[in-house]
This record gives structure tokens, sequence and C-alpha cells, in this order.
């Protein structure tokens, strides 16, 4: 007889592995200028990033359809693995190229950790519990996500960036043996396929892509034949993958989940959503330390406010949600993320550190309703059978957003410091046109000792390159509302109506 789930125990697992994920993504941020004023490769610096969200989002599909066929438990015990193990070669690596690739070994295992552990939040909370349980752990996120950018800071400033990554390892391995002492699931095993050459070929098309933007702005005569050859070539593949996935019995993205307006709406938005979230967690420390003249520890500062507004209005969502319905408050949350960009698109080199600070907060409310609501009303839409693949999907296409997201603003910035510099060198061509040597500003240690005129000039341009990116995130803020207007009117009465309907349920599961 099967034993029963502690279910106290899980939920702790579950935090932990919530926090571990919020840790990662705000600490690594803060980190990420100095760590660039130490290896040098600023126009390396999206693919830190990149790398790490392009591995970590085309695993989870894969991940989610494993967890649905083998269980939980082991498809998260061998994700957690993996990502320890890749924060460990991290925080070991010597060069931007090793960083980058041991972060894309560590987005690898980072693909099963969050969105299995909230699979299992939906497998063992009914309906009306999901709405306050998934806000809890919003609010866990949020609360880490505080922790994070000011740990962050004083780990580098105080004992070195590399600790960043191994701090990792506690949380982890507390999380790893809950999960396999208090975690009891009853799997109906079935012969099940699944979609590795998808998954392989999304991959390729999606590394095309980032490879074809990398160039972006290093040459005068902005992209390259190559680059151009790159981008084609996986928006080719890209199509043929969509192909493919409706050709297949059981896809990496079941298209019929798609014809779910919940679902499909929820996707697009989550996708927009990633690309500002993954924008101002990488990109507003750059400009704290090297326009605003600031240290990891105020840039970390600079970026709490979201990640307070956060578990407020995850806190807040749980209640409104179930009084309201999703889609007055889905349109709450994009509502408030398009203010909060809004404000960041005004930013220039006047700009205080408290402007900021309060831009961030906006967002970070508006991620709280937003993230929240979308989630719970996906996972609430389809039946045990598929929730794991649904709830993955949103993960997937959020941290897709953000992959993609991420590598167009990386170009942009590079594009506009590459411009910037030319002008300062008089179109001679010299050392100064090189992106990467902007990066000196990003080190206080260093930028002490360049000439006050030079070093004015370089902040001027770093401006302005930043300034494009947050007009970008803006403009995706705004589609990512215009999107939400189409998501339906279902209520979380509705759902638990259906969700006790083992015909409806099947029907859904049949999908």
């Amino acid at each position: 007889m099967r034993r029963p789930t502690d279910r106290l125990a899980v939920t702790v697992a579950v935090i932990l592995a919530t926090f571990l994920a919020a840790l990662d993504t705000t600490v690594v941020g803060t980190a990420m200028p100095t760590i660039i004023g130490t290896l040098g490769g600023l126009a390396l610096y999206s693919w830190v990033f990149s790398s790490y969200l392009l591995t970590s989002t085309t695993t989870v599909p894969v991940y989610g359809r494993l967890a649905d066929i083998y269980g939980r438990k082991p498809i998260f015990i061998v994700g957690a693995l993996l990502f320890l193990g890749g924060s460990v070669l991290c925080g070991a690596a010597t060069s931007m190229e090793q960083l980058i690739l041991f972060r894309a070994l560590q987005g690898l295992g980072a693909g099963a950790v969050l969105p299995v552990s909230i699979t299992v939040v939906g497998d063992i909370y009914s309906v009306q519990q999901r709405a306050h349980i998934q806000g809890f752990l919003s609010a866990v996120w949020g609360i880490s996500a505080i922790v994070g950018p000011a740990a962050g800071g004083l780990i580098v400033d105080h004992i070195g960036w590399r600790w960043v990554f191994y701090v990792n390892l506690p949380f982890g391995i507390l999380s790893i043996l809950l999960f396999a002492l208090y975690l009891h699931e009853g799997i109906a095993h079935q012969r099940r396929s699944i979609d590795y050459a998808g998954a392989a070929g999304l991959t390729i098309a999606v590394s095309l892509l980032l490879l074809g933007l990398l160039e972006f702005g290093q040459t005068r005569s902005g992209l390259p034949l190559s680059s151009w050859s790159l981008l084609a070539a996986g928006a080719l593949l890209l199509g043929l993958f969509l192909w493919h996935e409706t050709r297949i019995a059981e896809p990496l993205l079941p298209i019929p989940l798609f014809r779910n307006r919940v679902l499909s709406v929820s996707y697009g938005a989550n996708f927009l959503l990633g690309t500002t979230l993954m924008g101002f967690s990488s990109f507003v420390p750059p400009f704290v330390q090297g326009v605003l003249a600031g240290t990891a520890v105020s840039a970390g500062a600079t970026l709490a406010p979201m990640s307070i507004g956060w578990p407020i209005g995850s806190t807040l969502c749980g209640r409104v949600v179930l009084r309201y319905g999703y889609r007055p408050v889905v349109l709450l949350g994009t509502g408030l993320i398009l203010a909060g960009s809004l404000l960041m698109a005004t930013v220039g080199q006047g700009t205080s550190q408290l402007f900021l600070m309060a831009a961030m907060l906006v967002t970070g409310l508006g991620m709280g309703f937003g993230a929240t609501s979308f989630l719970v009303a996906v996972q609430s839409s389809v039946g045990w059978g598929q929730r794991g693949i649904a709830t993955a999907s949103v993960q997937f296409f959020r941290s897709m957003g953000g992959a993609i997201g991420v590598a167009i603003m990386g170009a942009l910035m590079n594009g506009g410091l590459s411009q910037g510099l030319r002008a300062i060198d008089g179109g001679r061509g010299g050392a100064a046109t090189d992106v990467s040597s902007a990066g000196i500003i990003l080190d206080p240690a260093a930028r002490a000792a360049v000439p006050a005129e030079t070093l004015e000039a370089i902040r001027s341009v770093f401006a302005s390159s930043l300034h494009s990116v947050y007009l970008a995130i803006a403009l995706g803020a705004a589609v990512g509302l215009a999107l939400t207007f189409l998501f339906p009117r279902v209520t979380v009465e509705e759902q638990a109506r259906q969700e006790a309907a083992p015909a409806q349920s099947q029907t859904r599961a049949d999908l």
C-alpha cells in the first residue's frame, strides 16, 4: 500500500526549491557587473543569461512530460542534481566563455526544479487552495528575491563573486532530501513517447536565433551576412519544429492545448512577462553600477522593491481571484507591469536611484498579480495527466521570452555602445570602439583610474544604450497588456465544478 504524502514536508521542499530558483536569478543578476569587471567580455554579457535560459527553457516541456509519465519526484531530483553541479562549475569559471558554458549546464537542471515543484502543488492542493498556496509561493519567491540582491551585493563586495553560485548548494540538497523522503506518488505507468527530436530541434532553432543577434552593433554595417543567415536558419527550423509538433502523437508542446483560450493567452502573456522580468533583472544593475557609479550592494537594493511588490501582489491575488475571477486580476497585473516599464523608459543620467526603485516596485506588484493568476488558471484548466506539461509550458514560455528578450536587449545595448564609442573615438577605429572597453566603468577600482572626461563620456554612452533597452521592454509590456484583453471570463468556482466532474476531466485529458 502506498504511503501517504506528507503535505507539510513536501510544501517545505517546494518552498526551498522556489527560494533556490529566485535566489539564483537575483544573485547572479546583481553580481554580473562585477563579474564582467573581473573577467571582461561585456559584449558577451547577455549570453550569461541567455545560455542559462535557453537550456532551462527548451528542457521544461521534456521534464513536464517525463513528470507526467514517471512521476514528479525522480524528475525533480535529477534536475536538481544537474543544477547544483552546474552551480559548482560556474563558481570555478575562469573566463566568460567558461561561465557561459557552465550556465548552460546549470540551466539543463533548472528546467526541472521550479516547474516540477510547482506542478506538485497542483497535485496535492484543491482548486480553491491553489490560489492561496500559489500566492504564498509567489510571496516566497518575492521574499527570496529581496534577500537575493542584498545577499548578492554583500557576497560580491566582501567574499567574492564565486560564492553567489556556491550558495545554492545547501538549499538544493535539503530540498532533494525532503522530496525523496516525503513525496509518495501512485503512478500508473504507460508506454509513452518523449519528443526528443522536437526538443533538439527547438534548442538548435533558438540557439541559431540567439547567435544571429550576437554580432548586432559590433560592426559599422549592423548585422553581417553570416548573422542574417543564422537568423533565417533559426526561423526556418522554428517553423519546421511547429510543423513537426502537429504531426506526432505526443508532441513536446501539445498543440490542442492552445485551443483552450485560458492556456493560449496565458502562454503568450507569460512570454512577454519573461522579457520584462529578465530585462530588468539583467539590465538595471549595469545602469546602477555603470551610469550611477554604484556598487553591487546598491544595484541589489535598486532591484529589491520589485521583489517586495511581487509578494504583496501575490498575496492579494489569492483573495481577489477567488472573489472576482481571473480576468480582472490579470488585467490589473499586466497594466501595472506596463506602468512600471513606462517609468523605466524615461530614465537618463540624471535619474535618481529612488526613481528606479519606485519603477521596480510598481513592476513587482504587477508581476505578483499577473504571474500568480495566470499560473493558477492554467493548472485548474487541465486534469492530472496534463498538469505537468501545462504547468511546465507556463515556465517554458516565460523563460523563452526571457531568453529571446535578453538576447535582443543585449544586441540593442551593444549596438548603442558600439555607435557611441565610435563617436568618442572620432571614427578612428581604435580600441575605444570595442564594446568590451566600456565594461571598465562597472568595476569601481578600474574606473577610478580613468580620466574624468573619458569616464563621463562612456557613462553617457552607457545611459543612452540602456535607455533603448528600457524602451524595448515597455513596448513588450504594452503588447502583453493588449493580449490579456483576450483572456476569457472564467471563475474559480466554474473550474472547481469542472475538476470535480470525471467526464469533463476525461475530456480535458484527451486533448
